[in-house]
């Protein structure tokens, strides 16, 4: 058994252990497709395209409720008279900047991936986590470690 099917059974193995199912089916399908031998053309979009795409999805979730009808103009107005509704507004905007900081990490210093998937599976599994970590993870490290140089430079 090759290495990458061990670590993704030990995953699943993991995910079954602490009931998390995103971290089954994460793993599940991943095993799936490099067992029946779909990786060499699956993996490379789904590492090129598949934060997009999980952005995507997510956003879609997020959007839902505008489509059904639940949320419209009115509960929008309501929202912007809470001091909440503006609390969430910058923390919304917060972590839009901070993913983008993420990315130029990614693109600049890709060996931090492996840090940030394996941070991201330990939360996932051990803390019921959910995995939308490694973007923002990597934008907060970026910071860290922007702040740290900017630290380091006084020491």
């Amino acid at each position: 058994m090759s290495g990458s099917l061990l670590f993704l059974t030990l995953l699943l193995v993991v995910g079954w252990i602490a009931k998390n199912p995103s971290l089954m089916v994460a793993s599940g399908f991943l095993l799936i497709v490099k067992v029946i031998g779909l990786g060499d053309k699956i993996f490379p979009f789904l590492q090129a395209k598949g934060i997009n795409l999980g952005v995507t999805v997510i956003t879609i979730a997020v959007l839902v409720p505008i489509a059904t009808g639940s949320i419209g103009f009115k509960q929008l107005v309501d929202a912007i008279k809470s001091p909440y509704a503006w609390i969430a507004l910058g923390a919304g905007i917060a972590v839009a900047l901070i993913a983008k900081s993420g990315l130029t990490l990614l693109v600049d210093d890709p060996h931090i991936t492996t840090a940030l998937v394996f941070g991201t599976i330990l939360a996932v599994a051990l803390f019921n986590g959910v995995a939308v970590g490694p973007l923002i993870g990597a934008g907060i490290a970026y910071l860290a470690m922007k702040g740290f140089e900017f630290f380091k430079s006084y020491f």
